[in-house]
């Protein structure tokens, strides 16, 4: 039985797969949205040092969360509500593919694009000469933001149930870009005025990238480390219902 699973997950991966690089919007805002900007950014601020942290080593983490909180927030979820629409979500559960699997391939798959996000990143922070960190650290880095990304994937999941195509993803994007403004993902939290600081410390976006950031030996990590436990097992609940009252 585990094998048959494993098999049964293996195929609805490969389609996951499939289904981001045939997806001209997909590809443009979880891959060509996120490196253009970092590399623009890069280039204009990048050479600037803060507390021994080059602008453009802090921007892998801080563009890095941008980058794997998009695809965590628009590909699941919008998966799963095009799969409601279609009906195969339904087909599934009469069929021999348990929706857990399909759901758990969702957000593998979002997972290996999350992290071909921070490989180009990285690789383009490298080419500009502003790289300035270890392969233990942005190993540490890439391992973080991915598993930070376990929230975000839950909530996606969650609206994915409740609305159609069209609407999820407006519902997403538009939650996502804000976040990303307020948090500093797009630019240094100090640069922004100080009411927008205090409402970051409220954000799992910020604390991600807070996070993100101590790996690569900027500040501390407990308290957004906590902060992100508390919002998976929020998340998590919330999911839960979802997926139940989607059956209902």
């Amino acid at each position: 039985m585990n094998s048959l699973r494993l098999r049964v997950f293996g195929v609805e991966l490969r389609d996951e797969l499939r289904g981001v690089v045939r997806e001209p919007t997909a590809l443009f805002f979880g891959v060509v949205m996120p490196v253009g900007i970092f590399v623009l950014f890069n280039l204009l601020y990048g050479g600037q040092v803060n507390q021994g942290l080059s602008a453009g080593t802090a921007m892998v983490a801080t563009f890095g969360a941008y980058g794997v909180i998009t695809v965590a927030s628009l590909q699941p979820g919008v998966g799963v509500a095009q799969d409601r629409d279609l009906g195969w979500l339904r087909v599934k559960r009469v069929s021999a593919v348990p929706v857990p699997i399909t759901l758990a391939a969702k957000a593998f798959a979002g997972l290996l694009h999350g992290a071909a996000v921070l490989v180009l990143l990285g690789t383009a922070a490298a080419l500009l000469g502003t790289l300035h960190a270890s392969p233990l650290a942005l190993l540490r880095l890439a391992a973080v933001l991915l598993l930070g990304t376990i929230p975000f994937t839950l909530l996606s999941v969650s609206v994915g149930f409740q609305l159609r195509t069209n609407a999820a993803m407006a519902v997403l994007n538009a939650a996502l870009f804000p976040l990303a403004v307020l948090s500093g993902l797009w630019m240094p939290i100090e640069l922004l005025p100080n009411a927008v600081g205090q409402l970051a410390r409220f954000l799992p976006t910020y604390h991600l990238a807070q996070l993100g950031l101590a790996q690569l030996g900027a500040g501390n990590s407990g308290v957004h480390l906590l902060a992100l436990l508390v919002t998976g097992a929020v998340a998590a609940g919330v999911a839960a219902l979802s997926y139940r009252h989607a059956r209902t």
